[in-house]
């Protein structure tokens, strides 16, 4: 299977202290990679790295088989790269709709004479915009909200519009920095069905998560990270039986875990 992403031997240091320290991964079209770990492994700093908020000290990053190491988070997206942040990121004074098409500026070719004049051309790429928009808002569940202001929302329903607003883009690769945080359990399993779904339409996905159960039932492979370094990657299986792992992290997990794998 191919592999959308592959990232060979990041690092990164702040301020003298090995934040992460020679991380590699891959992940292949049509599966989901999770990336767990303690709080303070380097999990959020991988992926900032990964998405061009950060510049790695030294190791490389390739998209689709093109090095994009240390471009803009806007140029990766205009390559397929999309993701999601633990806090919301959402414009609460907005509706739903108009929150996911701000996703789709990617697609988007316009000039300031052109939008001023409201040539043709523009009223037809507004009008895919808001109908590629409301796609991406039907296959996560809130198309029915589409003209309800974000600020109106629930928590759950916030987290699924990011989900949508990163789908807008129609990435080949999608971060997912803890999608299902703070959600209840019915909100979870809601989560969980819409990124299985994703993952089945070919996009590759990368994940960070604590809700062990939930990265044991979707993930086709695991990556655990402890202190910037990889302490162990594997299936769930694998990991779920690394003793290594049981004793750095999964030990405060082991009821989810046990759940997880019944």
């Amino acid at each position: 299977m191919s592999n959308i992403l592959e990232v060979q031997h990041l690092s990164i240091a702040f301020g003298g202290v090995v934040a992460v320290d020679g991380v590699s991964f891959n992940a292949p079209k049509g599966e989901i990679l999770s990336i767990i770990g303690p709080n303070g492994a380097g999990k959020t700093t991988l992926f900032n790295m990964v998405s061009g908020l950060y510049t790695p000290r030294s190791g490389s990053v390739r998209l689709q088989g093109k090095d994009v190491s240390g471009l803009p988070p806007f140029q990766l997206a205009r390559i397929g790269m999309s993701r999601t942040f633990q806090n919301l990121q959402v414009f609460f004074r907005q509706t739903a709709l108009e929150n996911v098409m701000i996703g789709r500026t990617r697609w988007e070719q316009t000039s300031l004479i052109a939008d001023l004049l409201r040539l043709p051309s523009v009223r037809r790429q507004n009008a895919e915009t808001r109908d590629r928009a409301y796609a991406a808002l039907e296959r996560i569940g809130l198309a029915h909200h589409a003209d309800t202001v974000a600020g109106n929302l629930s928590y759950g329903s916030l987290k699924r519009l990011e989900i949508a607003r990163a789908l807008a883009s129609e990435p080949t690769l999608l971060l997912l920095d803890e999608p299902a945080a703070g959600c209840n359990a019915v909100e979870t399993e809601e989560i969980e069905h819409i990124v299985r779904s994703i993952a089945g339409s070919d996009v590759a996905i990368v994940l960070i998560e604590h809700d062990m159960k939930m990265v044991m039932r979707l993930s086709h492979q695991v990556l655990v990270l402890n202190q910037g370094r990889i302490l162990a990657r594997g299936t769930p299986d694998e990991v779920r039986n690394n003793p290594e792992v049981i004793t750095a992290y999964l030990g405060s997990h082991a009821k989810e875990v046990e759940h997880a794998a019944g």
